[in-house]
């Protein structure tokens, strides 16, 4: 995505383009991806950038609210931020810690289980852990 791009759905989206918040989308939104907070601080420190991690965190929780990212809670305390905002599935690798997309069409519900009274579902997202492959010991 561009910085244009960038501006242009910041405005859509009411947010100030500060300078912080916009080092934060180059690095986010460039291409669609999958990353933590502190993945996005380590590029941002090895680009030179001095944003406080306060502002990181800050400015990706301002992005989810706006739907310009996605929250992807992977466990209770690994969160990532996707830049594909629709709906969809997921691989999470618990050994590396990487998360990637699975493509729509690899995934079929036969069935889905009654809703609790008085709900409606807003989406259906799997997310399907893995482990790097252990070797068999004789």
């Amino acid at each position: 995505m561009s910085r244009q791009d960038i501006l242009n759905l910041f405005d859509q989206t009411g947010i100030m383009p500060t300078p912080q918040r916009l080092e934060v989308a180059d690095v986010l939104l460039c291409k669609p991806q999958h990353l933590s907070a502190d993945q996005i601080i380590e590029q941002l420190r090895s680009m030179g950038s001095r944003v406080s991690k306060a502002t990181v965190y800050n400015t990706l929780n301002l992005f989810g609210e706006r739907g310009i990212v996605r929250e992807v809670m992977v466990d209770p305390i690994r969160k990532f931020y996707d830049s594909t905002t629709r709906p969809h599935h997921h691989f999470y690798n618990e050994d590396t810690g990487e998360l990637w997309d699975i493509p729509d069409d690899q995934v079929t519900f036969l069935a889905l289980p009654p809703l609790p009274e008085g709900t409606e579902r807003t989406s259906v997202e799997l997310l399907i852990r893995v482990r790097n492959g252990r070797l068999a010991v004789c």
